[in-house]
């Protein structure tokens, strides 16, 4: 459950805008190595920004390439807190490379032994899938419970706007790295492909996009017993600051099928969208009334479409169709507004 220590209407989620930038950077900043969806660079976040702007303003009637970077805001300062991003269709502009994890089985009579050898193999196996990614927080914002009310909030956004996204999603994870920013995965196999250093190949990345790995990087399958034990422990790992998100994704319903990144062996999990928790869960109801106060646990409420999107808490009643006027009002919520809402 989301933690009460969050005061209902406290806190909602809503869309970028192209004035957000300078928060969003500031949040950037604290990121760290490997997280390339809120890259440390402005002219990149710029792009971003205006790419997401666009992809609000476009009227879809399928999956193109968009991306939607939504943002934790507090409703009475306008103080930006986190970060959420959920893209329509990845594998647009270039394959959507990961590698799988894969095992072969041999024997030998002669010695009189069996050996089970493991080996990735370099697949774009999610080519137009939907993405969720860029959860990030900040460090003082990170307990009550902000994160999942952030994470929630992008399935819900899914579910308002369902035909602008695939069949499946997928989530991403950043994978071990030590307090450099080096990354053990990388150093025992990107490194020697490219020959640049794992905070060198996540920049460039985050600002140019991973053709680059197409271009570069060998078909073949990779022997992990080849790699160091420091590497070979590190793949399919979440960084340790991502241990709660991935909690969060199979709490949610995604599942690992031994897919991990490219460029750290991070864990990338997946889901059919339309068997997620928030989306399967979630009802619809029109508000018919705003109360004075309503005696029950909080619920996960989104209004509105596209550029009027927003998702926050809030106790309700009759089945949805009666507010708190005090949460309400300030979100411009009247008699009339259609919501969306789950159980936390």
């Amino acid at each position: 459950m989301i933690a009460p220590s969050i005061l209902p209407g406290e806190w909602r989620v809503r869309p970028a805008r192209a004035a957000d930038l300078p928060a969003v950077l500031e949040l950037a900043k604290l990121t760290g190595g490997g997280f390339t969806n809120l890259p440390q660079d402005e002219g990149a976040l710029a792009r971003r920004l205006a790419w997401s702007d666009a992809s609000f303003a476009r009227q879809a009637t399928a999956p193109e390439n968009e991306l939607y970077l939504l943002l934790l805001e507090e409703v009475a300062t306008g103080r930006i807190g986190g970060t959420g991003m959920v893209f329509s269709r990845v594998g647009a502009e270039w394959p959507f490379y990961s590698y799988k994890i894969s095992s072969l089985t041999q024997t030998s009579k002669e010695l009189d032994r069996t050996l089970r050898i493991e080996f990735l193999s370099l697949t774009s196996d999610f080519d137009g899938a939907s993405e969720v990614g860029g959860l990030f927080l900040h460090p003082d914002l990170r307990t009550g419970g902000l994160g999942r009310l952030l994470a929630r909030a992008r399935y819900l956004f899914i579910a308002q706007h369902r035909a602008r996204f695939g069949d499946r999603v997928i989530a991403e994870l950043r994978g071990v790295m030590d307090a450099d920013g080096n990354s053990p995965f990388w150093d025992a196999l990107g490194a020697k492909f490219f020959g640049i250093s794992f905070p060198e190949a996540d920049k460039f990345n985050a600002v140019h996009g991973n053709q680059f790995i197409a271009d570069l990087m060998p078909r073949h399958p990779v022997y992990t017993n080849l790699l160091s034990d420091e590497a070979r422990a590190a793949i399919g790992q979440p960084h340790a600051t991502g241990r709660a998100a991935l909690a969060m994704l199979l709490a949610e319903g995604f599942a690992f099928d031994n897919y991990v990144d490219i460029f750290d062996g991070g864990p990338t999990v997946n889901a059919r969208i339309d068997d997620l928790k928030s989306i399967r869960g979630a009802r619809e109801a029109e508000v018919a009334a705003l109360a004075d106060a309503i005696d029950a646990p909080p619920q996960l409420v989104a209004t509105g479409t596209l550029h009027g999107f927003q998702a926050f808490l809030s106790p309700l009643a009759d089945e949805g169709r009666s507010l708190p006027a005090a949460i309400a009002q300030p979100l411009g919520i009247a008699p009339g507004t259609r919501i969306r809402h789950v159980d936390c």
